[in-house]
């Protein structure tokens, strides 16, 4: 994965070679550890991922959850494909359906914490 940033990025792990992960975004993580496909929902007009099968977190919190996971490049969110056999109908408001999935660096990610830990920083 290329990376260019100027250096003020804070969290993605690209120029410090750290990562930094918030309570929330671990547990979704583990999520996907433990279900790889999850589904995701969004309107016609606006970007914002819906994820409505926790309710751990308000819909708001999981779509910066997925939003701040993806620009970390620990998940993608595709909407050209849906979850094959999936029950949409708890998401009919929203017309564009597709699946949360990790990705490489992610579960990287998530076999390094399951090895050496985490570390919190405060």
């Amino acid at each position: 994965m290329e990376h260019s940033c100027s250096g003020n990025c804070g969290s993605c792990g690209g120029c410090a070679k750290e990562l930094v992960l918030t309570p929330m975004e671990m547990d979704m993580l583990q999520t996907l550890a433990q279900i790889p496909f999850l589904p995701v929902v969004r309107k016609a007009d606006d970007m914002t991922p819906v994820y409505l099968e926790d309710t751990r977190y308000t819909r708001e919190e999981y779509s910066l959850i997925l939003a701040c996971l993806e620009k970390k490049g620990l998940i993608d969110i595709d909407y050209r494909q849906s979850l094959s056999g999936f029950d949409y109908s708890a998401y009919a408001a929203f017309p564009c359906h597709g699946t949360i999935a990790l990705t490489g660096r992610g579960q990287t990610v998530l076999e390094m914490l399951e090895l050496q830990g985490f570390g919190v920083e405060m």
